[in-house]
């Protein structure tokens, strides 16, 4: 087993790098991929679309995209997700968001909570993903 933190080159690099985008965990027959929560920024680190979970969770998708192809890895092989909201209001907006891009059934394991608010203002959501990659990729 072989850990290991990276800022892969597909994506922006995270505020300041303060953090790791993914923890990746090489074992035996592939790697498991623990992806830092990611919010609906851009390049710069501004917030898009203040207040809009739709567009935000399109960005937030993007970016885990990135982060995920940096490893071999797509949204195709996300085993769990974990969304936070600072209005469950919001639900549907990011349901729908998730139904397009996660085709699969059953779609990946899934938790959503609700909290009092993120870390920058108007960001509404931050999502997690966790992705297991084939040895052969």
């Amino acid at each position: 087993m072989r850990p290991t933190l990276d800022n892969p080159r597909t994506v922006a690099a995270p505020f300041g790098d303060r953090f790791a985008h993914v923890a990746r965990l090489d074992v035996g027959g592939g790697a498991l991929l623990l992806l830092a929560g990611q919010v609906g920024v851009d390049d710069d680190g501004h917030v898009v679309a203040p207040g809009d979970v739709v567009a935000q969770s399109e960005r937030i998708f993007e970016i885990v995209g990135g982060v995920l192809a940096g490893h071999g890895a797509s949204l195709a092989d996300v085993l769990h997700i974990r969304s936070f909201l600072t209005d469950l209001d919001d639900l549907p907006g990011y349901a729908a968001v998730r139904r397009r891009l996660f085709t699969a059934t059953p779609p990946p394991a899934s938790t959503t909570v609700e909290v009092s608010r993120l870390f920058l203002p108007g960001a509404v959501i931050e999502v997690e993903v966790t992705a297991a990659v084939p040895a052969a990729r």
